[in-house]
């Protein structure tokens, strides 16, 4: 135990997001030695409660810190973390369904940048799934952005994982890293677009990949967009399914729109989703996408920084709310037509015993 008292219990509201809340209380209660409880985890989702990609989030996180975990149960809406020491022990998980690899590493990403040793975390789930980055925005957007402000980490891919099946394989590795603040108030000139596409070996027959990379080039040259493929492929997969990244390289970030293949979209439906939220983005002022501002929410947090977003997302504001009860100065500050996340105040620190 850390000596975290019951009176010092961080009382949190789940029923204002979803496993983004959650994930964000682990990830600083693992970090400030802050206990917390959190009711109605998801109550406002159509299947409210624990499942089984949020109880492997909390295995994993109490593992690191040694933490006291009560209510970590399937369908559970309440759960109380006492966290203790941090530990950099790598270990493998299978989250046992097709939910999000990515969304694991999310979540113990923060507290692996805190480890003054090299650290690993293989994964087995869904890589490339709904409501989660695919596994190929992590290593070409997210990383990427991150390693310019002191990050050091990589993602390996052993297996794409498709819904409904999963079975994906990845692997998170960190080394000792010094994380600087991020200023990220302009993004610069766009320098091209790059397609990333994939597809599952049993529609290498219909051309799957290739028809979303070629559309999608297709579509942005035709708007006076510099693009290139630089992926396309297929791979062996539990499921069928195929997904597709186009990554914005600009002067000072990265940012990225991926689309995801399924019954009744053709290949070329999904490169036009892709292709339309990155034209609406690119006609915007926003230095990165609105799913990295959330995914920069915790990182601005511990290091403090400005970053110019497109829009206050739900998933922002929610998280902004738990950030805050864990003593973080992250605000929104809007100038015109500026959306900006700033954090310039200070960061979190881990409360005197």
């Amino acid at each position: 135990m850390n000596g975290t008292g019951e009176r010092e219990l961080l009382e949190i509201d789940g029923s204002t997001g979803g496993g983004q809340l959650l994930r964000t209380a682990l990830t600083l209660s693992a970090i400030t030695g802050r206990a917390f409880r959190m009711h109605d985890v998801r109550q406002t989702r159509p299947n409210p409660g624990l499942k089984p990609q949020h109880l492997a989030g909390v295995r994993l996180v109490s593992d690191l810190c040694d933490g006291d975990v009560t209510g970590a149960s399937p369908e559970s809406e309440s759960l109380t973390f006492r966290p203790a020491t941090l530990r950099p022990e790598s270990t493998r998980i299978d989250i046992g369904t097709a939910g999000s690899v990515t969304l694991l590493f999310d979540t113990v990403l923060p507290i692996a940048s805190r480890f003054d040793d090299s650290y690993q975390l293989t994964v087995t789930g869904g890589t490339d799934v709904k409501w989660a980055p695919t596994v190929e925005y992590y290593r070409q957007v997210k990383l990427p952005l991150l390693a310019r402000y002191g990050m050091d980490a990589e993602v390996e891919l052993s297996k794409t994982g498709f819904y409904p099946r999963g079975g994906g394989e990845a692997t998170l590795r960190t080394e000792p890293s010094r994380l600087r603040s991020i200023p990220l108030p302009e993004r610069g000139t766009l320098e091209c677009v790059e397609v990333y596409s994939k597809a599952a070996v049993g529609l290498a027959e219909g051309k799957v990949a290739d028809r979303q990379a070629t559309h999608a080039r297709t579509r942005l040259e035709a708007m006076g967009v510099p693009t290139r493929v630089r992926q396309v492929e297929y791979v062996p997969t539990n499921s069928l399914g195929s997904s597709l990244l186009l990554r914005g390289v600009y002067e000072n970030s990265l940012v990225g729109f991926d689309a995801l293949g399924e019954r009744g979209r053709t290949s070329e439906d999904v490169a036009n989703v892709a292709v339309r939220e990155f034209l609406a983005f690119d006609g915007g002022s926003g230095a990165v996408d609105s799913y990295m501002a959330d995914q920069l929410l915790v990182f601005l947090a511990l290091q403090g920084g400005r970053v110019r977003i497109p829009t206050v997302t739900a998933h922002v504001r929610a998280n902004l709310e738990v950030i805050e009860q864990f003593g973080g100065d992250v605000h929104v500050v809007r100038r015109g037509d500026a959306i900006i996340l700033d954090a310039s105040c200070g960061a979190i620190s881990k409360p005197s015993a």
